[in-house]
């Protein structure tokens, strides 16, 4: 709203410039003087703004609907951000010095700032209809150091379906990439508990794309918690020489008890069909969320569940026992796919239905299953 504004008064003061060319230097001085007057009232009808929409968000929270409230304070967060991004879309712009391509720019700029609003609308949509299945209360679950683990060579209750044994090791892969993640004997202590760093190195065509460090705590009742990431995303330029991964973006990163993440549930020890539960809690960077479709899957009891499974790979590793979920990212609302989950191996495959990708269990070290596993 400030910055529209902004935009109208200077543009009017450039007009009367124009128009009348010996008066320029008053009109533009009066333009100024005007938009100061104009931001005045732009300010005050934003904080008029903020103060009732607060005033909402109490209310929400008086009537304990503390997960829609949460959702409507990021929606805000959203529109806020996309508003900035057009603007500074718009300073680049302006420095391009070719009229067609400045003016391409212009456009552009104006179909992805309508984009992210239609985005930040379908994530509000998304957020209020998993409320639904996450209920209203407030996220702050207990996470005390005398609920976890701490040496990692003796866990209390391995979870059987994320195994957490230092040195083991998966690799996926899924058209050209290849995933390969590794337990690691190193710890971090996040929020006063003892997590394992799992290393997740994700390659395309044989170079590296991403490079993440997961940290893990593992509950004595056999939960295992998600307590943050490290994520690092690479680019490949192919004219450089040498090739070497550039760092382009951290993305995704967080960090329980650091600007208000909070740990979630990567896994629970015993999982139950509509159970839905947050994996992450970033408020606006990582906000996955889990449900359970089922604890008893065996290849050829469910067709949906069945499509772009191969066969093989599940009659091996599934005997009635396998675990399936339904992931998605409230940031992202309307894509989601599935994970199966052995007992003993942990996931063995990942599934897009929209789109029939997947990624599958190729290799791993650490059970007799492991050199069964089919390749393809």
């Amino acid at each position: 709203m400030i910055l529209g504004t902004q935009e109208t008064a200077l543009g009017l003061a450039t007009a009367c410039t124009t128009q009348h060319g010996k008066r320029a230097s008053v009109l533009v001085l009066a333009g100024v003087v005007g938009l100061g007057a104009l931001l005045s009232v732009a300010t005050g009808q934003e904080d008029e703004a903020l103060s009732r929409r607060g005033q909402e968000d109490e209310a929400l929270s008086r009537r304990g609907h503390y997960c829609t409230a949460t959702a409507t304070a990021l929606s805000r967060a959203c529109l806020h951000e996309f508003k900035d991004d057009y603007w500074k879309a718009i300073a680049i712009c302006t420095n391009v010095s070719e009229h067609a391509e400045r003016e391409q720019c212009r456009v552009d700029a104006r179909t992805a700032s309508d984009e992210s609003a239609q985005l930040c609308y379908a994530q509000l949509a998304g957020r209020r209809q998993a409320c639904t299945s996450l209920g209203e209360g407030r996220y702050d679950p207990e996470f005390e150091p005398a609920a976890f683990d701490s040496d990692f060579t003796h866990l209390t209750k391995p979870n059987r379906y994320f195994p957490l044994t230092i040195g083991n090791r998966w690799e996926y892969r899924g058209g050209t990439e290849t995933n390969t993640l590794e337990v690691l004997n190193q710890t971090k202590l996040i929020d006063e508990v003892r997590c394992i760093v799992v290393r997740d190195l994700v390659k395309e065509n044989g170079r590296l794309k991403e490079g993440t460090d997961d940290w893990y705590a593992q509950a004595k009742d056999g939960n295992v918690w998600y307590c943050g990431e490290e994520v690092k995303n690479y680019e490949n330029f192919l004219e450089d020489r040498p090739v070497r991964p550039e760092l382009v973006t951290i993305n995704g990163s967080f960090k329980a008890g650091r600007d208000g993440d909070k740990p979630g549930i990567i896994f629970q020890d015993s999982p139950t069909v509509g159970q839905v539960y947050l994996e992450e809690f970033s408020l606006g960077n990582a906000e996955d969320v889990t449900e359970i479709l089922s604890t008893t899957y065996g290849f050829g009891k469910n067709t949906e569940l069945d499509r772009f499974v191969p066969q093989p790979l599940a009659r091996l590793l599934c005997t009635d026992d396998c675990v399936v979920t339904k992931n998605f990212s409230l940031l992202e609302p309307g894509i989601f796919g599935r994970k199966y989950y052995a007992r003993g191996i942990g996931l063995f495959l990942e599934v897009k239905p929209d789109t029939g990708q997947i990624s599958q269990l190729v290799r791993c070290n650490f059970d007799a299953r492991c050199p069964l596993l089919p390749t393809r």
